[in-house]
């Protein structure tokens, strides 16, 4: 088969897995109308329509849905063969596409991975932003990175940041206005600041654990948003009361400027996990990026 065709059938397989010539021409690195035209021109070759386009989507026809269910593994065949190649290398190269959440990113990913990338200069790393909890297969990246509770359970887990807890906070100044909760239901009585998750449209709860008993509180306040410099930003004016990552508020809470609550109802939980799909073998980039975010 011409290396051309061969090109072809992995970006159909990519457009077909994701639905979107957007999102399988990123992954691709090429543009939507450049894959848009590669695909019209592997149509014509193999004379049989394969995608069904509307102006809004793109799905497999049922000619094209039969053609990936055995490109599938063959394309999987290839890959396993170019990362067995890998291992002759020195250095591992390639790309790694990694998906997460904007905590992690903006603290661990943004502290360790400068010096990975440092030491491992033919690798490339593309990380995707995404508060939404991705099929990390379906979505066609290597892993992802999640707190532990998060993640799938047919995932291989490989643990990569210390326990984390999550506090209730507020400024001395407001809890002189407002009676202290004692439970996490007093919230209802507060002014709580509120994390909407765009992905799934839904508004975050407040978790808690004591002595085996786990509470989902809904709280309402003055500010929903989905960011939590911004939330953290109206706490500290004294608006209302924040939960975030002790990481996060221990200067405020250290200095006095904020002052925690329900510290009883807050006991540290696993922290943040790299996973990815079990396979016969981990491609080299990834396998190094394991071993490095591990230390």
């Amino acid at each position: 088969m011409a290396r051309q065709s061969l090109n072809d059938l992995a970006a159909f397989a990519a457009v077909a897995r994701n639905r979107s010539f957007t999102a399988a021409a990123a992954e691709l690195g090429v543009s939507p109308s450049a894959l848009s035209h590669a695909m019209r021109g592997l149509e014509d070759r193999l004379g049989v329509r394969l995608l069904a386009r509307s102006t809004r989507s793109v799905a497999p026809t049922e000619a094209g849905a039969a053609l990936l269910e055995h490109l599938g593994p063959a394309l999987s065949q290839i890959e396993d063969g170019l990362t067995a190649l890998s291992e002759w290398r020195d250095d591992p190269a390639g790309v790694v596409r990694l998906t997460t959440f904007h905590w992690i990113a903006s603290t661990l990913l943004a502290e360790r991975l400068p010096a990975f990338l440092a030491r491992h200069p033919d690798i490339t790393v593309e990380v995707n932003v995404d508060d939404g909890l991705r099929d990390i297969v379906a979505s066609g990246f290597d892993a992802g990175i999640r707190l532990g509770e998060s993640v799938e359970k047919d995932m291989i887990a490989v643990k990569i940041g210390p326990p984390l807890r999550t506090l209730v906070v507020a400024t001395p100044a407001y809890w002189q206005a407002h009676r202290k909760p004692l439970h996490p239901r007093d919230l209802r009585q507060h002014r709580c600041i509120g994390y909407r998750n765009l992905s799934s449209g839904a508004l975050m709860p407040w978790d808690f654990t004591k002595d085996g008993q786990d509470i989902r509180q809904q709280v309402t306040g003055p500010l929903v948003c989905n960011s939590s410099e911004l939330a953290l930003a109206v706490v500290r004016s004294g608006r209302g009361i924040g939960w975030h990552m002790e990481q996060d508020v221990r200067e405020d809470l250290d200095a006095g400027r904020l002052e925690q609550v329900l510290d009883d109802w807050s006991p540290p939980y696993p922290g943040a996990f790299l996973y990815h799909p079990s396979r016969r073998q981990t491609p080299a980039p990834l396998r190094a990026l394991i071993d490095f975010m591990k230390q």
